[in-house]
């Protein structure tokens, strides 16, 4: 079991986008992308939307997630124990 705690918390932290097929209510199809976590940043989120978009290019319908903490809020500099949400919702051209 203790060989198996390193290999969990890397995992845990550690993360990936993943996108989901969404309508809009305009009934436009569109893709919900997640990519939260502390492995990930926005960035994640635009390279899984060009992905999955398969390289015709996306436009961004509205974006969700935790803002980022001040930094008179971080425990030496650092962001410790905040679960960052981040999620985008884009419609491929």
């Amino acid at each position: 079991m203790k060989k198996f705690l390193p290999l969990i918390a890397v995992l845990a932290l550690s993360g990936c986008a993943t996108s989901e097929t969404t309508y809009l209510k305009n009934g436009e199809q569109g893709l919900t992308i997640d990519c939260s976590g502390e492995a990930n940043a926005w960035a994640s989120c635009y390279e899984k939307a060009d992905a999955s978009c398969a390289g015709t290019g996306y436009r961004i319908v509205g974006t969700d997630g935790t803002p980022s903490t001040k930094e008179s809020d971080k425990t030496l500099g650092v962001d410790v124990g905040n679960y960052k949400s981040r999620s985008v919702v884009v419609v491929c051209k």
